[in-house]
């Protein structure tokens, strides 16, 4: 197992039950914080859950056209994708076949990295060069050093 899987693994287990936890909801939290500072120019001391994230979320959409549809909408319906799929289907899937964990936590991985590459694209106080250099290496692919297809395993060279 590579060191950064191991230690996304540690970071996200529950020490009492050893399950693992995602924690993307927190993650939606504060975005959902920033972004409602944003749009409306006032930020909180610290970021706060809203009673209803689906209608908050929602409800940004009407923040005024004024500000950045980043801002109003594609940001508050990603947070949405998010916080569904990590609430309603980060415990297990009724029905089906497959065990859908790992696809799930493929795209929480991925929505999280754009969540929070998107923002410090666009609103950087870094020249270019360095803000592509941010925005790169949180959306950095990673490839595994051990490869599994159809129950063979292969070693990939990570210094090539």
């Amino acid at each position: 197992m590579q060191p950064r899987r191991r230690h996304w693994k540690t970071r996200c287990s529950s020490p009492r039950t050893g399950r693992r936890k995602w924690r993307s909801g927190k993650l939606c939290e504060i975005v959902y914080t920033i972004i409602r500072g944003l749009a409306n120019g006032s930020y909180p001391s610290k970021p706060s859950k809203p009673k209803n994230m689906v209608q908050a979320c929602k409800d940004m959409e009407s923040a005024g056209k004024a500000r950045p549809r980043l801002i109003r909408i594609q940001i508050p319906r990603m947070l949405v994708a998010l916080y569904e799929t990590r609430n309603n289907r980060g415990v297990g899937h009724a029905g089906g076949d497959l065990d859908a964990n790992h696809m799930d936590a493929m795209v929480v991985l991925f929505m999280a990295k754009w969540v929070v590459a998107e923002p410090v694209r666009v609103y950087h106080g870094l020249d270019t060069a360095e803000a592509q250099n941010v925005v790169d290496s949180l959306v950095q692919k990673e490839i595994p050093v051990i490869w599994s297809v159809a129950g063979k395993q292969r070693v990939l060279d990570p210094r090539s």
